[in-house]
């Protein structure tokens, strides 16, 4: 009878699942949420900026990748300046016409995110890149410099 026990015993124990582990097994990595870009305007409505941060976000990729700032005036003519992030400030011909929108940055504000940086005024926006590279653009003016 004590061998029939013991057997019963040693047979019971081998088919008792493990003890369970006290650290937990470790989460899979989720994948970083995309980068969001960043839409402003100016007090009047005429003009509109769209930054994109480097690596782009899940809509768009600048074409190198970097940061980059697109403002679109209205009126009196449709005009499209381009600020890379480490490149001049240029004048782009687009037939998309998308404008304006996101918060308004008021007359006396500034308005910074990644390597830019704007001044909105009465005279009109004004924004630099950390590069030096910059741009002007009013209702009467669209300066590069």
């Amino acid at each position: 009878m004590r061998i029939l026990i013991a057997v019963l015993v040693v047979a019971l124990g081998a088919c008792s699942p493990p003890a369970a582990s006290s650290a937990p097994a470790p989460a899979a990595a989720a994948p970083p949420p995309p980068a969001q870009g960043v839409s402003f305007q100016s007090p009047s409505g005429n003009i509109g900026c769209n930054y994109t941060p480097a690596g782009g976000t899940e809509v768009y990729s600048t074409a190198d990748g970097r940061a980059e700032l697109q403002c679109d005036r209205i009126e009196p003519t449709y005009v499209r300046i381009t600020l890379p992030e480490t490149a001049a400030a240029h004048l782009t011909q687009t037939d998309e016409r998308g404008c304006c929108g996101g918060e308004t940055i008021a007359y006396g504000d500034r308005w910074t995110e990644g390597p830019f940086i704007c001044d909105s005024t009465e005279a009109g926006l004004t924004c630099s890149s950390s590069a030096g590279h910059g741009f002007t653009l009013s209702r009467t003016r669209q300066d590069v410099h």
